[in-house]
């Protein structure tokens, strides 16, 4: 009887969340770029919503992720796909490497909801880790939800000393987003279809590429005009 129960539970689980999973991984790169931008762009410029100036200055790396899609129905995945930039020795901003956040999760849910999310690494060992490929968050460097407005000290965090301020805008049955467990990994087709056969993370963010699209480098000259306000 259990086992016929988990049957049933698992074929619920493949027609609610593979289908809307499998949907959401069809974006081309040059539209995860555009709306890693847009996403950029809207959280910037909301009154008093942003994040705050000198945070950009003394973070490490911004990571983008539009549209991440969580579903669930009594277990739970998500997945997204956006783009990260990492600051290099004289303070510019690097052009992006493509990523996708993937995680799941157990207990009672149901619901859908998609979320744009933005992570703003502190040190430089969460960049580290990422460029070697994945990172985790909650175990490769502690989260917390970050500071908010033109004039927020983003430096005193004494309460929780976290390493990745993450900012999120949710939408959907879901309210709010957990991102411990998640996983970030480098997309490595999707750069390879910028970028070139062979090009890895490191290359990337050291200036190594040429002929990169538009609508990539967008995304790097927006985080230089909102670093610079």
């Amino acid at each position: 009887m259990f086992k016929a129960s988990l049957h049933r539970v698992l074929l619920v689980l493949s027609v609610l969340l593979l289908p809307a999973m499998a949907a959401h991984a069809e974006d081309p790169p040059l539209v995860r770029a555009q709306n890693s931008v847009r996403v950029l762009n809207e959280i910037m410029q909301a009154p008093d919503k942003s994040i705050p100036t000198d945070l950009l200055k003394e973070a490490k790396a911004i990571a983008v992720i539009p549209d991440l899609l969580k579903v669930g129905f009594v277990f739970g995945g998500r997945r997204g796909e956006g783009l990260i930039s990492v600051k290099g020795p004289d303070g510019t901003w690097s052009n992006p490497s493509f990523i996708t956040m993937t995680g799941g999760s157990v207990g009672f849910q149901a619901g859908a909801s998609s979320t744009d999310v933005i992570l703003v690494f502190r040190t430089q060992r969460g960049v580290d880790s990422i460029v070697n490929g994945k990172f985790t968050l909650g175990a490769d460097a502690a989260a917390a939800a970050g500071p908010v407005g033109r004039t927020a000290q983003a430096s005193t965090d004494s309460d929780f000393k976290a390493e990745i301020y993450s900012y999120s805008r949710s939408r959907g049955l879901f309210a709010g987003v957990a991102l411990d467990g998640s996983a970030l990994r480098i997309d490595y087709d999707a750069n390879e279809s910028i970028y070139g056969k062979g090009v890895t993370p490191r290359r990337i963010f050291e200036g190594g590429v040429s002929n990169v699209p538009s609508q990539v480098v967008d995304f790097r000259d927006r985080l230089e005009e909102y670093t610079q306000r």
